[in-house]
């Protein structure tokens, strides 16, 4: 069916409408019914098309037009819409465009003003850029022109119904079985930890996941640009979403603003879903005073990146020593997880690392876990992430917890033999020398 039969019946039902009421969605669906069968041009169409004509008819009334489908198939991941004739999908990992597209650029207009209106927030030309979510819990960004050059471009990220636990992510092979049962007993413990990634690694899944093992009896305060995480475990929760200004300029309320608010309400912990700039020196003296449990998580390509990255941001916003941010970095994270989205596009943990003090004016970093790639079988790499000998060197909030026999049972096994090289690189001394060492003490025998 062409578009313009589309906008006739669309304007044929809305000319039956009573704009003075609110129509209940019932008797729009039959409103709609009988215009399509009344049609002696739809005919011909199959009962199938017919109803996927109502859908098409109903969404362009009461939810997101040509997106809605694509908001209601679980399979579907992320959808990006570059322009009102431009959609691409990502679906099981690969990205594709569709054939669908909206009506016209102020049909998409209408559709983004609809979003944000429901979360408050105002998107024009003043305030072109703005972060919202939809109600199923999907995040949007949406970018309007003259910024966005081809016109309105809006793009959003799809969650799980439900949060992923860990017991699925090790099952999905994104960390294994031991490391999972570590970061239990290291959230449990309350270690401060900071989860770094790239764009579509996982780390807002992989943060919901890691607060599955928060006690339920704790308070915990989360704080959001746009409210994505999903803690179920913990009853006693607050949410904090962040503000836009309005369109006098006023009225806006930061991350860094919900930081501080959030330590006046006895929270045991704080969740920052993720810093981008002169807030991560408030997350860093939130856990330098007392609230020791925190997550966060931020951009990077390494954990060792995500401490400069770290640096940046705090002298961003505060005219500090280096030396002095470094050592508020080094006191405040106990602990970085890295993922990464792999070549055949799987997630996967690559680094877990202990903040192990300061040493020559940097950071020293104790690595536990590194991802051990072994080659590529039917497209899908090969690899695991694997203990690299180095024990957990700061074991004070585990002894304050009573797990201490609970990280012995747990590390008590020698790692895996290929682990050697690990050590053999924390020691300073290279693989290859390792090995010829080994070589030579074995002739000698």
């Amino acid at each position: 069916m062409n578009d313009e039969l589309f906008q006739s019946l669309r304007s044929e039902i809305r000319a039956g409408l009573d704009v003075t009421a609110a129509v209940p969605d019932d008797e729009l669906l039959v409103r709609i019914e009988g215009a399509v069968f009344a049609r002696s041009g739809l005919s011909l169409l199959t009962a199938q098309e017919k109803r996927s004509l109502v859908r098409r008819l109903f969404d362009s009334f009461r939810g997101l037009d040509v997106l809605q489908p694509l908001v209601d198939n679980p399979e579907i991941t992320e959808i990006m819409i570059n322009s009102h004739r431009e959609i691409f999908i990502e679906q099981e990992g690969e990205i594709r465009r569709l054939e669908e597209e909206f009506e016209s650029p102020s049909r998409l207009e209408d559709i983004i003003q609809s979003i944000v209106s429901e979360v408050n927030r105002t998107v024009n030309e003043s305030t072109p850029i703005v972060d919202a979510r939809l109600k199923n819990g999907s995040r949007v960004n949406i970018v309007l022109p003259p910024v966005a050059l081809k016109g309105p471009a809006m793009t959003i990220r799809k969650f799980p119904a439900e949060p992923m636990t860990m017991a699925e992510l090790v099952k999905r092979e994104a960390l294994t079985g031991e490391a999972a049962e570590l970061l239990s007993l290291l959230v449990k413990s309350k270690y401060n930890i900071f989860i770094s990634g790239g764009t579509g690694s996982g780390k807002t899944t992989f943060l919901n996941a890691l607060s599955q093992f928060i006690p339920s009896e704790e308070r915990v305060i989360t704080i959001e640009d746009s409210a994505e995480l999903r803690i179920v475990a913990v009853p006693n929760l607050v949410s904090l979403e962040t503000r836009n200004a309005n369109t006098e300029g006023r009225g806006e309320i930061t991350i860094r603003d919900l930081i501080r608010s959030s330590l006046r309400m006895r929270p045991n912990r704080i969740v920052v879903g993720e810093v981008r700039g002169p807030e991560a020196l408030d997350m860093l003296q939130a856990m330098n005073t007392g609230h020791d449990g925190s997550l966060s998580s931020g951009h990077s390509n390494s954990a060792r990146d995500m401490l400069s990255r770290l640096e940046t941001m705090v002298l961003s916003g505060a005219e500090l020593p280096v030396a002095v941010v470094r050592q508020q970095i080094s006191s405040a994270i106990d602990i970085f997880v890295h993922l990464s989205r792999m070549r055949d596009r799987s997630r996967r943990v690559l680094e877990i690392c202990e903040a192990d003090g300061m040493e020559n004016g940097e950071i020293r970093l104790n690595p536990l876990y590194r991802f051990r790639e072994n080659g590529e079988s039917g497209g899908r790499i090969c690899g695991t992430l694997e203990r690299t000998g180095n024990p957990l060197l700061h074991t004070g909030k585990i002894d304050m917890a009573g797990c201490r026999r609970d990280l012995q049972r747990l590390m008590k096994e020698e790692p895996y033999e290929a682990n050697s090289d690990f050590r053999a690189e924390r020691s300073g001394e290279s693989i290859r020398q390792k090995r010829l060492a080994e070589e030579m003490e074995e002739r000698n025998r």
